[in-house]
């Protein structure tokens, strides 16, 4: 069997996702969700003019040489001012304030020299000087936040502002994890001979946690089939939107997981990417259920999450912005094989800007090597070797 090119494959797995499906949150609950109906302002922002100052409104022309304005009242936030500025007069003004009418100017009290009930200023006036203008922020039926955008502080901050109390967002999946192998320990055990302690499942519940409503760890399954078939069962049984297995995906004797999945009427798409690390990747459906086997490698199981499973999240999640990075590259890459290559690498931050530095580390469980990774360099096959300074595409390890 040919290996299948690595675009190929992700196309094959979008085709896959199902469309995203709303769901109403309270605005408190959204962060870190994705919108998928814009924010709509249904109101002007601020709703009125209001002084962006502490200090005092009145009418520009009467800030003249010799001038000395009675001040006639107080505005504040919440509360402003009931009647009209006039001529020869001036209101103590408080910033988020009302603007009163017949005011065209505010000047800061740092400016103002009071006299009892009078007041004047060592600046001049300049019209419209520190007001903010009815709708100056935002204005009615404006879109605040795209559909497609995922929530952060500051998304939630101007939703709030526009007076919406719930965001309509996309349902996450249901995630099940599992590794296999009988060699796996849990981190804590005292080895035995020829054991190796369980990674897999510790890195990819949390890289996989943001895009999910739960992932469930199922554990540590044995090379057994009695003992595997009885674990996928139950990991069915309790109907998750996406399962993930680690190990058992290649092609040795042992490697019983692909045939236990076909068994228990998952359609395989694809077992085989033309890429490096992670060759051995499997694809498939159960009903609604997306089913991929990653190798046992650690490194192989990390690198085939970034490059398969969370594109598939994403889209899952209506999520828009793009998910790779156009870089420089720090120092020269080596040429490449027939098969794309995830190369890791670190970012630096020069005084020249970011750059990629190569990791030169290639071998697939070395997980040290993938830990002080911040991104992956995409190394397209049979691609000659790029030197120092060459843009090139990577993918962030670290982000959403």
């Amino acid at each position: 069997m040919s290996l299948l090119p690595v675009d190929d494959a992700i196309a094959a797995i979008l085709k896959r996702v199902p469309e995203p499906v709303a769901e109403s949150v309270a605005l408190a609950e959204a962060a870190g969700r994705v919108l998928l109906a814009p924010v709509i302002a249904t109101h002007d922002q601020p709703p009125f003019d209001a002084s962006a100052m502490d200090g005092y409104a009145m009418r520009a022309a009467d800030v003249v040489a010799g001038h000395r304005l009675r001040i006639v009242g107080t505005a504040q936030a919440g509360t402003g001012f009931a009647g009209p500025v006039g001529a020869g007069e001036a209101v103590r003004i408080f910033t988020g304030a009302p603007v009163p009418a017949g005011a065209d100017t505010v000047i800061m009290q740092e400016q103002a020299v009071t006299d009892g009930d009078f007041v004047s200023f060592t600046a001049p006036a300049r019209l419209g000087h520190s007001i903010r203008p009815l709708g100056n922020d935002f204005s009615r039926g404006q879109v605040l936040v795209e559909a497609g955008t995922l929530i952060a502080p500051m998304q939630l901050a101007v939703a709030a502002a526009a007076n919406t109390a719930t965001l309509a967002v996309a349902r996450r999946p249901r995630i099940a994890l599992l590794a296999t192998g009988d060699e796996l320990v849990l981190p804590g055990t005292v080895l035995g001979p020829d054991q190796i302690v369980a990674s897999n499942s510790f890195g990819l519940r949390p890289l996989l946690a943001p895009y999910a409503a739960d992932v469930t760890d199922h554990g540590i399954a044995p090379d057994n089939r009695p003992a595997l078939r009885g674990r996928l069962e139950s990991m069915f049984a309790g109907e998750p939107d996406v399962v993930v297995t680690t190990g058992g995906a290649s092609v040795g004797d042992h490697d019983i997981v692909q045939d236990i999945l076909l068994e228990l009427g998952v359609t395989l798409d694809f077992w085989r990417i033309n890429m490096r690390p992670g060759k051995p990747l499997m694809f498939g459906t159960r009903g609604k259920t997306l089913i991929f086997g990653l190798p046992g490698n650690p490194v192989s199981a990390m690198v085939t999450a970034l490059v398969f499973i969370r594109p598939a999240l994403r889209h899952w999640l209506g999520y828009r912005q793009k998910a790779s990075w156009r870089l420089p590259l720090a120092e020269a890459t080596p040429p490449n094989t027939a098969r794309r290559h995830f190369m890791r690498a670190r970012l630096l931050h020069g005084a020249d800007g970011l750059a990629l530095l190569p990791i030169a580390q290639t071998d697939s469980g070395h997980t040290s090597s993938l830990a002080r990774a911040d991104m992956l360099i995409v190394q397209p096959e049979n691609d000659p070797g790029q030197q120092a300074g060459t843009i090139v595409e990577a993918l962030p390890i670290d982000a959403f």
